[in-house]
């Protein structure tokens, strides 16, 4: 990750990839999230980092697996697609994870 920091010690802006992630659980459902480390956030998720780091709505879900991954450059674009992703209906959902739906047809 490469940062620039003011004099007061400040971070202005990072340069890091982040990742928007779909995960299927164990009842079908699907759970959209982003992370830099989507192989990390997974065993949070499933609860191999501790109990307490994964999302409250995945517990009991168990287990999980990537449905879904795409790379953003930052994080706003990342929470954006994020957040077009959730608006979408269960069915739209399925046809982007089965490649039925291109990330471009969501703008």
């Amino acid at each position: 990750m490469v940062e620039k920091l003011t004099a007061q010690g400040r971070m202005l802006e990072a340069s890091t990839q982040w990742f928007v992630y779909i995960l299927r659980c164990a009842d079908d459902s699907l759970y959209t999230g982003i992370t830099l480390d989507v192989g990390r956030r997974l065993k949070e998720h499933n609860g191999e980092l501790g109990a307490s780091k994964g999302a409250k709505s995945l517990r009991g879900k168990s287990p999980l697996k990537i449905a879904f991954t795409t790379a953003k450059e930052s994080r706003s674009e990342a929470l954006k697609l994020e957040y077009k992703i959730k608006q979408l209906s269960k069915a739209n959902k399925e046809k982007l994870v089965a490649g039925a739906v291109a990330l471009a047809e969501l703008d």
